[in-house]
């Protein structure tokens, strides 16, 4: 997968906005106190970044946004690894990793979190952005492009969970995850590949009652296609599932019917900073947010 820098436009500074707690939250993280010292940190992590593959979501500085925290589901998230022993959570299309850092800071042990991504670039950046190591953020790196995992529901669960620094595939965690969120992910890929990725990730969770799986990504009231690229010489066409199909996906094709409960809805907004590139200018935009867990 390449795609030219000029294709999706030049960085643009005047994107970068950070919420109270978002401020807050890199401050703490990273130890720099100052509001300009702090963005120019930033600006110049997100130029690396933007160099690996260029992202919307890095230019418009949404990898800054704390995602998983805005989830419904947040807390039960969070109360997960309270009443089960173990419990492993896995941040899929993770880039930075901002979403496994805030997590670990409302308390979810690091050592149980498992990140991965395409591009192990972004994650080596997490780094420096955050100003950690491997041995001051424990949570454990895999690249993985998750079509590898194709077929992974015909395998048997390992009887065993192995020792997470040594994982190193998804594969290796099958049956195995308590939590897996993944934001600003489907969208980028077609129907029948979300479809693929959602069966994947259902072969990856675990069948005790109260696993989950949660995330937001592009929405549309009637599933459909979007077309997005609207700043850029390259537009292309975005699949976006409705709150309405969503639900039927997961609940009767993914897993049998009635075996989860899945809350889906569309939080929408009028174009900004968040969705640049989207043809439908001064039109709401959506995004689509959900969480399956499985209740028998």
């Amino acid at each position: 997968m390449s795609l030219d820098v000029a294709a999706r436009g030049q960085l643009d500074p005047t994107l970068y906005s950070l919420a109270e707690n978002e401020a807050a939250f890199f401050k703490a993280q990273t130890g720099i106190e100052d509001d300009v010292a702090l963005k120019h940190h930033i600006f110049s992590v997100q130029e690396e970044a933007y160099k690996v593959y260029p992202y919307n979501c890095i230019r418009a500085f949404n990898f800054a946004r704390l995602k998983i925290s805005r989830m419904p589901c947040y807390q039960q998230f969070l109360d997960l690894p309270k009443n089960r022993k173990g419990a492993i959570y896995a941040d899929i299309g993770c880039c930075f990793g901002n979403d496994p850092r805030k997590a670990v800071v409302d308390g979810y042990p690091a050592e149980q979190i498992v990140a991965s991504d395409l591009y192990p670039e972004f994650w080596e950046l997490g780094h420096k952005l955050f100003k950690t190591t491997a041995e001051t953020f424990s949570a454990h790196f895999i690249p993985q492009d998750i079509f590898q995992l194709k077929g992974l529901a015909k395998e048997d669960v390992p009887p065993s969970i192995p020792n997470l620094s040594q994982v190193q595939s998804l594969a290796d965690l099958r049956g195995n995850i308590s939590a897996i969120h993944t934001s600003a992910f489907f969208h980028l890929f077609d129907e029948e590949d979300q479809l693929e990725i959602a069966k994947i990730m259902a072969a990856l969770l675990s069948s005790e009652p109260g696993s989950m799986i949660f995330g937001v990504h592009g929405g549309l009231p009637e599933k459909g296609i979007r077309e997005v690229g609207a700043n850029s010489t390259r537009r292309r066409n975005m699949f976006c599932h409705s709150p309405e199909s969503w639900r039927a996906l997961w609940d009767g094709e993914i897993f049998p019917k009635g075996s989860v409960r899945v809350d889906a809805f569309l939080h929408a907004g009028e174009r900004d900073r968040n969705h640049l590139d989207t043809v439908d200018t001064g039109i709401k935009s959506y995004h689509l947010v959900w969480c399956v867990i499985l209740v028998n």
